[in-house]
């Protein structure tokens, strides 16, 4: 297949998949097929423990337009979809997850769009077909996202969807350690939109997210991308020195004046402002030290994921 001849390449990350993997590879060449252009699906599958890769190898006799990257380990969701980004061969490059919830008749929607003149086209979906817990606790992960960020994210909106060549080509320019596609898309900019997608249930299994990773994942998300907490340490130890500075000056004046009446400063007020300052300072420097954590891990320029084995 040469390489100008590929108009989409489909990017999709495997974890626990071996169930679902066949009927989307049929889904998604159902699809491509009727809207008759060239196309290839790259399956990586992210150290899996279940049996997904020998279900992707019993695939690729079946379908040539296959291609599959089998990673050393579990990197997590966006490092093997950076590995999928960084092979593509198409002119427009769909990302989609492995469950099924992602419906591959989709593809033809987001491509058609894209075509108007757009570079990014993102699936919004309306009526989301997660169970209560999950979508309790993605809400709480956007909020905790825009609260730690500054920036808004629409919690309808996740991987799915369809970039330009030149899009791809300036996500994998950034060398940064963690990977977040949403952010990514976000900052190279371009011209986007959003259409409405349907959204399916999932089709065997369950997340493979809980709300601990995903709250772990909003932290190095904020750590990556914003200075916002830095900014927030310095505006509440000045408030605190602030409120220090003003019951110092009230003390010495009521001192001056000879209105403590005669009940001198208890321990426990003194007690409560020592540990009040020292939670302050543990706060402050907690903050700036998980800072200099991630530019240790930078500096370290380790590779974003290892593939074991490439088919």
């Amino acid at each position: 297949m040469a390489e100008t001849q590929i108009q989409i390449s489909i990017v999709v990350p495997v974890y626990r998949a071996q169930d679902t993997l066949q009927l989307l590879v049929e889904r998604i060449s159902s699809t491509m097929e009727e809207v008759g252009i060239r196309y290839e699906i790259i399956l990586v599958d992210d150290g899996s423990p279940d049996d997904s890769w020998h279900t992707i190898i019993s695939l690729l006799p079946v379908h040539s337009y296959l291609r599959a990257i089998r990673l050393s380990r579990n990197f997590g969701q966006h490092s093997a979809i950076t590995a999928g980004l960084e092979r593509t061969r198409g002119q427009w490059t769909v990302v989609m997850d492995c469950d099924l919830q992602d419906l591959p008749e989709e593809i033809p929607n987001l491509y058609h769009r894209a075509l108007e003149g757009f570079e990014i086209v993102l699936a919004k979906r309306t009526v989301r077909k997660d169970n209560l817990y999950r979508r309790l606790s993605s809400s709480l992960f956007y909020r905790v996202l825009k609260l730690v960020t500054g920036t808004t994210y629409d919690a309808s909106v996740g991987n799915f969807g369809i970039y330009s060549h030149r899009v791809i080509s300036a996500i994998c320019s950034m060398p940064e350690r963690v990977r977040y596609l949403p952010t990514m898309v976000r900052w190279v900019g371009f011209r986007s939109c959003a259409i409405e997608v349907r959204h399916a249930s999932r089709h065997a299994g369950g997340s493979n997210y809980s709300l601990g990773k995903m709250l772990d994942m909003a932290l190095d998300i904020m750590l990556a991308n914003s200075e916002k907490p830095l900014r927030l340490a310095v505006k509440f130890g000045f408030a605190v020195a602030l409120f220090g500075f003003f019951m110092t000056a009230w003390t010495v004046v009521n001192r001056l004046l000879g209105n403590l009446g005669g009940n001198p400063m208890g321990y426990a007020s003194i007690l409560s402002s020592i540990w009040m300052l020292a939670g302050c300072i543990l706060l402050t420097l907690g903050t700036v030290g998980l800072y200099i954590g991630k530019i240790f891990e930078g500096v370290k320029h380790r590779p974003v994921y290892l593939v074991m084995e490439e088919l």
